[in-house]
């Protein structure tokens, strides 16, 4: 094995290097200078990434707000692909190209990780993630083949790593890919699980007669399974909104390079880039049709937001319903009995809260705040570059995670297993006032309100109410059926 550190450029063939079988790691103390355009720069010894990333931990250290590991995996992808079409159209030599793509293959199950240790608030282009990517891509590189790390030689994290790339087209790429990989992988099946346990309650309850409410008010009865259906069918077209607006992310920058005229990539490499990409990924990735709008908006990011923001609203209305509807378990609706996940008082023994509809509650405006920042995020676009992505890929990323696993959180400890208080619905039904709606096409709306006011002055039930003012007995009976006036059209 012979490190050629020193050899030219034009020596860079198969035939100096070896790769050798070492395990991800770095046994070192202390630090390793590396270099950029600016100069030398000390660095942790024990870890892959080089100057322009140590650099950004310096400068950018506001929080702890670290860029999702989605974001790096998306990156090993992309990378990946770009070295296997670079090395296909003759401008990277396939040993580097095959070495490239196993480090990126590392990159993408995780491995590497911990050496991307690069904070949200960077420059707005995503320039220091990026460069964070290709400098542990090329010193990973450069360990297989024995050499000295922060070389840059055999593998340079420039010349070679981010060839026919720029961060510009890199950076947004990786952004769709982590957004959808995420929304598709997480979010969707799990809102489609807990969409299908709502509509697995509507089934079964649809027998079961209820108070309905409007303005929380009492009105005319219903089945709690419409009731229910309601909530899935909101869920399921909350659903299809971010199934169309996630495959907005599907058209991909790669190609554009710097301001998305292609300079500096072969031609073809766009087309052929997201080709491979989806072949590695299992989506069906293509190339942008326009790379200028491709890079300089993130619009598609921006809508696919405003479909997770609007599912955030569907499952506010749910979540708070249920709060409702198990209000009590003696002063309140009490209509459906949740399990007791955990104690609900530090002071109040035996209580039980809704704790699962809360944390649906803080989840969605979480989300729903989150939206306001995409927005703004995304109209800060200028002439060729939008600067906003670190902040909008950070935004959609959380958002994807924690409406996916709230809702499967909601499903399991709340929605599964709710049942219902058959003896609350009935006595509510018994003593509802507004089925007297049924007996105001026969008898009038006056003649109704008259029996309505005369039951709630009296404290009487509706039946006696409206014998008290007149009304035949039979025909009560007749018209006032509470199953039959939740399907009045039978």
């Amino acid at each position: 094995m012979t490190d050629n550190e020193g050899a030219s450029a034009s020596s860079d063939d198969a035939q100096h290097w070896e790769i050798t079988e070492v395990p991800i790691g770095i046994d070192a103390d202390g630090t390793r200078t590396e270099t950029d355009s600016i100069g030398p720069i000390e660095v942790r010894a024990d870890r892959y990434w080089g100057a322009q990333t140590e650099r950004s931990l310096h400068h950018f250290d506001v929080s702890d707000d670290r860029m999702p590991s989605e974001v790096y995996r998306a990156f090993g992808y992309l990378k990946k692909a770009a070295a296997i079409v670079n090395a296909r159209d003759g401008l990277l030599p396939q040993w580097k190209a095959d070495v490239i793509s196993g480090v990126c293959d590392e990159v993408i199950a995780g491995d590497l990780d911990d050496h991307f240790p690069g904070y949200v608030w960077q420059s707005g282009s995503g320039t220091q993630a990026n460069m964070n990517v290709n400098e542990v891509i090329s010193n990973r590189c450069i360990q297989l083949f024995g050499g000295r790390l922060g070389a840059k030689h055999p593998i340079h994290p420039n010349d070679d790593v981010n060839m026919s790339q720029s961060s510009n087209d890199t950076f947004v790429t990786a952004m769709h890919i982590a957004a959808y990989q995420l929304t598709t992988r997480l979010t969707l099946p799990a809102l489609r699980r807990l969409q299908a346990a709502l509509a697995d309650k509507a089934e079964l309850w649809m027998p079961v007669v209820k108070v309905g409410r409007t303005h929380l008010q009492d009105a005319t009865p219903l089945a709690v399974g419409q009731e229910w259906s309601g909530y899935a069918a909101a869920l399921a077209d909350a659903i299809e909104f971010v199934e169309f607006a996630t495959d907005g992310l599907l058209p991909l920058a790669m190609g554009g390079t710097a301001v998305g005229t292609g300079l500096n990539a072969p031609a073809g490499f766009d087309v052929e880039v997201a080709a491979v990409i989806a072949e590695l990924t299992g989506d069906p990735y293509k190339t942008a049709a326009n790379k200028f709008v491709a890079q300089a908006t993130l619009d598609r990011v921006v809508r696919a937001h405003a479909a997770l923001k609007a599912t955030a609203v569907t499952l506010f209305k749910i979540a708070n319903d249920m709060r409702w509807l198990g209000s009590g378990p003696r002063a309140g609706l009490m209509e459906i009995n949740f399990t007791a996940n955990e104690p609900g008082s530090s002071i109040m023994p035996g209580k039980v809260n809704p704790s699962q509809a809360e944390s649906m509650l803080m989840i969605c405006i979480e989300v729903m705040s989150s939206d306001v920042a995409v927005q703004l995020g995304g109209a800060e676009g200028n002439f060729e570059l939008n600067v906003f992505r670190p902040l909008l890929i950070n935004n959609y990323l959380h958002s994807a995670l924690v409406l996916g696993n709230g809702s499967d959180r909601f499903r399991e400890f709340m929605i599964e297993g709710a049942t219902l208080n058959s003896a609350q619905l009935t006595t509510d039904l018994e003593r509802s006032l507004m089925l007297v709606t049924a007996l105001a096409p026969t008898v009038g709306y006056d003649k109704a309100a008259a029996i309505a006011h005369r039951a709630t002055a009296d404290d009487l039930p509706l039946r006696e109410a409206a014998l008290a003012e007149g009304i035949d007995a039979d025909l009560f009976d007749r018209i006032v059926i509470p199953a039959d006036m939740t399907h009045p059209h039978r």
